[in-house]
């Protein structure tokens, strides 16, 4: 996982900081009998108990997905990250590729009590996501007090506002998509739709030029599959953390790309208003260029928040 070659597409001309900069161990925690795997990114220097942050990918999608990029940057600046893989994705158990909101903010709660068995980091904790995983530490940050920090980047706030913008007939297909999966899951004859695809196609992802974007930043040596099983489609539809998003007492950064065709900067906007410890920041980009070619003014922003918010 700490390999930054061969690269993906996306990412090609970004610069890394140094190898010697930063150590990395991997870690194992378990989940319900099921096992997760991340890396652990520790800074290096002489620099004691670093503050960690929680990070994990965004819908569908695997740790090696330009992720390692954001984790080695935070390390450069300090931080310790621990980036780890959702059951059902990548390196943890099990490959359904399941995107199941409430089972993955489990497996983010368990990776934080992993991290309680780690000499090497400090106890403040920063909860750090992207799109879906954003929409996760929001919903954690809201329902737990022992967060210090929360960077959300491009976050899917409301799944059903996502859905009811791409109009009637995909609500329709993706509902019947989806009930047909959880009935046919119990047989063992389930189906599935694509992760991402195109506006004409029933998938996850439908907007237009997200595709390409996406699986670009898809690792050439993974063994991901662009297909998610289509009850996935009603457990995200049915996600609202912006529900949430009042509750959060912790420093909170939601940093998004005013042209960002899935989230919606205006609404990122109100819902910042609902913060009592908000900082919002938008910035020209994508739902997927923070990880690409608007990784450096993304990640700068991240950090100089970090640095005001564990003053």
């Amino acid at each position: 996982m700490t390999r930054r070659d061969p690269v993906n597409r996306a990412q090609r001309r970004l610069g890394r900081p140094p190898r010697e900069r930063f150590a990395t161990r991997e870690l194992a925690f378990d989940v319900d009998g099921d096992t997760c795997l991340g890396t652990l990114y520790l800074p290096g220097g002489d620099g004691e108990d670093p503050p960690v942050v929680v990070m994990a990918p965004g819908l569908g999608a695997e740790r090696s997905f330009g992720y390692p990029a954001v984790a080695e940057r935070f390390a450069d600046a300090g931080y310790a990250a621990f980036l780890f893989d959702y059951r059902g994705f990548g390196e943890s158990d099990g490959d359904s590729q399941l995107v199941d909101p409430e089972g993955q903010r489990a497996d983010y709660e368990a990776a934080i009590d992993r991290l309680r068995r780690v000499d090497a980091v400090g106890r403040d904790r920063v909860l750090w996501g992207a799109s879906l995983s954003a929409a996760h530490v929001l919903t954690l940050a809201a329902e737990r007090r022992d967060v210090d920090a929360v960077i959300a980047a491009v976050p899917m706030l409301d799944g059903r506002a996502i859905a009811r913008r791409r109009g009637a007939k995909y609500l329709a297909r993706s509902g019947a998509a989806g009930v047909r999966d959880l009935l046919g899951h119990r047989l063992r004859r389930g189906r599935t739709v694509p992760i991402v695809g195109s506006t004409e196609e029933l998938a996850a992802i439908t907007e237009p030029g997200t595709k390409r974007k996406y699986l670009d930043l898809v690792d050439r040596e993974s063994r991901w599959r662009n297909e998610t099983p289509a009850r996935s489609l009603l457990r995200v539809a049915s996600y609202r953390p912006v529900e949430r998003i009042g509750e959060i007492r912790a420093p909170t950064l939601l940093l998004a790309g005013t042209d960002d065709t899935i989230v919606d900067s205006d609404a990122v906007v109100a819902a910042g208003e609902k913060l009592s410890r908000g900082t919002v920041v938008t910035m020209p980009a994508d739902h997927f260029s923070p990880l690409g070619e608007d990784f450096e003014p993304a990640i700068g922003h991240q950090l100089s928040f970090l640095k005001d918010a564990l003053e």
